[in-house]
């Protein structure tokens, strides 16, 4: 049966979301709308590039295919999802329809930065199928050099940053004040960041799936190949390459700490939804830092729920204030620095 707006935007949204529905939830209404259907739109392409059991070739065939169906270069046509293994995903995919027609109905300024923002997020998912497509479990297929990351990084994440500060700054009278390009500038890195920390997260798990997203050309700096991140007793020369990448990341983060600053306390709900997922990124830099075991695939770090609900208590009453605000965000950022030091 067709599926209502109110339900993508609210039950469909919530169960496909994962951790980002907090904030897209967060969002003040005349944003939650547009920045919650390019999450769902976005997620049905990740749903179709990670379909299992098909060729690399099919999903990219079906993936151009939905990439050109949200750009409105083709006219909408069935797309056949397979067989997603989440049921959200499953309720997702058979609701594209709806989810097309959701999209000609919002705001024609909105349309055209939800239709780029998804087309080149999903340049960076057909890209992940090209460029791993021979990858397999101890032949993992790396990256070859720190800017092909850097564009990775920019298209799976960072193109984001700029497509929140528009939105934001088109629904949100207090913000058209802003110099557009110097935010766009902090939200492309913030992105960036939170990206990169996922390359680190799921290292371990990426490898044992063929691909390597840290680069060849960063592995040999410190004198090391991706044969050397396989094996148990070579895991421990790696860390100089989490250090280099954290530290990295860490740059975005500040930029993302600035760009949540100037977000005025009386936009509330825009700053608490752009500052959640940056307190998160941030504990999982340090969890990665200080705890055992990176590249180890039996372990799974990851910031536990108990300390998501103490960032959520501690966000509302320190996000009234800007100078609480920056007290906290900066000692957050000065812990990972000191890990990156340790």
């Amino acid at each position: 049966m067709p599926v209502s707006s109110d339900t993508l935007l609210g039950d469909l949204l919530k169960r496909v979301s994962r951790s980002f529905y907090l904030s897209l939830r967060m969002l003040p209404p005349g944003l939650r709308a547009p920045v919650s259907l390019a999450y769902l739109l976005a997620r049905a392409a990740d749903t179709l590039a990670d379909t299992p059991g098909r060729p690399a070739s099919q999903r990219l065939a079906q993936l151009l295919s939905w990439r050109e169906q949200v750009a409105g270069t083709s006219p909408t046509q069935p797309i056949d999802a397979g067989s997603p293994a989440d049921a959200g995903e499953a309720v997702l995919m058979a609701a594209l329809p709806e989810a097309l027609d959701l999209l000609q109905r919002q705001q024609p300024a909105d349309v055209a930065d939800i239709r780029r923002v998804v087309t080149t997020l999903t340049d960076g998912m057909c890209f992940d199928l090209q460029h791993f497509e021979h990858g397999r479990a101890g032949a993992p297929v790396p990256l070859q050099t720190r800017a092909e990351l850097d564009r990775y990084t920019w298209l799976v994440a960072g193109c984001v940053g700029e497509f929140w500060t528009d939105i934001a700054m088109r629904h949100r009278s207090e913000l058209q004040a802003w110099p557009r390009d110097a935010r766009v500038a902090q939200g492309v890195a913030y992105g960036q960041a939170l990206q990169l920390t996922n390359v680190l997260r799921d290292a371990a798990e990426d490898l044992a799936n063929g691909r390597c997203y840290l680069p060849a050309e960063l592995l040999a700096t410190h004198g090391l190949q991706v044969g050397d991140l396989l094996d148990p007793a070579r895991r421990a020369t790696a860390r100089p390459l989490l250090l280099a990448l954290s530290a990295q990341a860490l740059a975005g983060y500040r930029a993302g700490a600035a760009y949540v600053q100037q977000i005025p306390a009386s936009s509330l709900r825009l700053r608490l939804a752009s500052l959640w997922p940056l307190m998160l990124g941030l504990a999982s830099i340090e969890l990665l830092l200080t705890a055992p075991g990176w590249l180890d695939p039996s372990r799974r770090i990851k910031v536990t729920r108990g300390a998501v609900y103490r960032m959520l208590l501690r966000s509302l009453p320190t996000a009234l204030s800007t100078a609480a605000l920056r007290r906290w965000t900066d000692a957050a950022l000065a812990r990972v620095e000191a890990a990156c030091h340790a």
